[in-house]
């Protein structure tokens, strides 16, 4: 009976959602004349519903977890579903804390349910934390990029159940950077929680084909494979251009931010700033040291960019959001021309990147940093990563659930 009253809620929401000011139904912005939308995974409820039936369920998710404008949690419990905690990856359940903020175990205000950080005293869930549950579901949306956290998370969380022997459930969402395959594989030496497997910067897979893979590759801790179910989008393929209806997280605020992010995010590495503490992240480049321009930014102390690199300095360098969303779409590739122009111009060489070598961990391998220091073009240094990639897209096929 729940499951009839729960579809007529959820079709009446997406009435609401799909409805304009004046009254008329308007199709969703991923749906043209000639396609229909792109549904993420969370939307077919009637394929996952009677799953949980009699089930504990826990919740991977965040502020990008919804069906539609109703959080995925709420929806369970409305629907009748025992959800009986909450685990939250970075930037926290709410999707607002800072990159890299550790993040405390607390109560949700909402629905009273517990809510344990993956990305605190632990990244990765305990017995204690898995014991009372039938089924752990993730439903988080991804960009598709090796350095952002959240596949490290779900990787994490397939290694605990599959060694406490609980099953895990994902509900797909697309990759709005899924329409292309690039930059250099991760080295075993530089193996971290911005690069937990040995992929390109840009793989080209939904989360759930990536987790797929990562369990049938023996990638777990060892090679454990978890009881895994993909609960797929509808209408998507990987050159589906899907412009995400809830900004990722905090410092990706529109699809150019998220189009250019695998680009940019090697800046991390630098001590320059891309716009953390503006309302323009990943989509300005800058630094007080860079010459005068006729652009310049200030970063901000604002909420997910708590003091951001370079807080109060004027920064010189330029504005990427002249840059058109289809252009870049097309471009099919990690720019590098960023990066070598703005080491090129940078006045103090022996400075730009940071002492941490962090540009190394986000790249995966010393040899991009090394090849811009000695004066190579982009041309020269994506040749040394095209044999590695050819590679990787042979054991990519094998995990697409989606046509090309």
């Amino acid at each position: 009976m729940y499951y009839t009253l729960l579809i007529t809620f959820l079709i009446s929401v997406q009435a609401i959602n799909c409805t304009n000011s004046k009254g008329k139904t308007q199709a969703p912005d991923n749906q043209t004349a000639e396609s229909p939308a792109v549904l993420p995974g969370a939307h077919q409820t009637e394929q996952y519903l009677p799953m949980f039936d009699g089930k504990k369920v826990g919740l991977v998710v965040n502020h990008t977890s919804t069906i539609g404008s109703v959080h995925l949690a709420d929806t369970l419990i409305a629907s009748g579903i025992e959800v009986t905690k909450i685990f939250a990856p970075e930037h926290g359940f709410r999707g607002t804390a800072s990159a890299g903020k550790k993040l405390e175990d607390g109560l949700d205000p909402k629905t009273g349910l517990p809510v344990i950080s993956l990305y605190g005293a632990t990244r990765k869930p305990t017995l204690e934390h898995l014991s009372d549950l039938d089924i752990v579901v993730f439903d988080i949306q991804d960009v598709g990029v090796r350095f952002y956290t959240y596949i490290s998370t779900m990787s994490l969380v397939m290694e605990a159940c599959a060694q406490e022997k609980v099953p895990v459930m994902i509900l797909d969402r697309p990759n709005p950077n899924g329409h292309y395959v690039d930059g250099p594989i991760r080295e075993e030496a530089y193996k971290s929680f911005v690069g937990m497997h040995p992929v390109p910067v840009v793989y080209g897979m939904t989360i759930g084909e990536y987790a797929t893979m990562v369990n049938h590759e023996g990638w777990l801790q060892d090679q454990l494979q978890c009881d895994l179910t993909i609960i797929k989008c509808k209408n998507y393929t990987h050159q589906s251009k899907y412009d995400l209806p809830i900004k990722p997280s905090p410092n990706l605020p529109n699809l150019r931010s998220i189009l250019l992010y695998p680009s940019l995010c090697f800046f991390e590495g630098t001590v320059l700033s891309i716009g953390r503490g503006t309302e323009t992240q990943f989509q300005v480049i800058g630094h007080p040291d860079l010459p005068e321009s006729n652009y310049s930014f200030t970063p901000r102390d604002q909420e997910g960019a708590v003091n951001p690199k370079l807080e109060g300095k004027l920064c010189h360098g330029e504005s990427l959001t002249h840059l058109g969303e289809d252009e870049l779409f097309e471009r099919r590739a990690v720019d590098l021309q960023y990066l070598i122009k703005y080491y090129q111009l940078f006045p103090n060489k022996d400075n730009f990147f940071l002492p941490s070598l962090w540009i190394d961990k986000l790249a995966g391998t010393t040899k991009l940093r090394e090849a811009i220091i000695a004066g190579q073009t982009a041309e020269q240094i994506r040749i040394n990563w095209q044999e590695d990639l050819k590679d990787f897209k042979l054991l990519r096929s094998k995990y697409l659930l989606y046509p090309e």
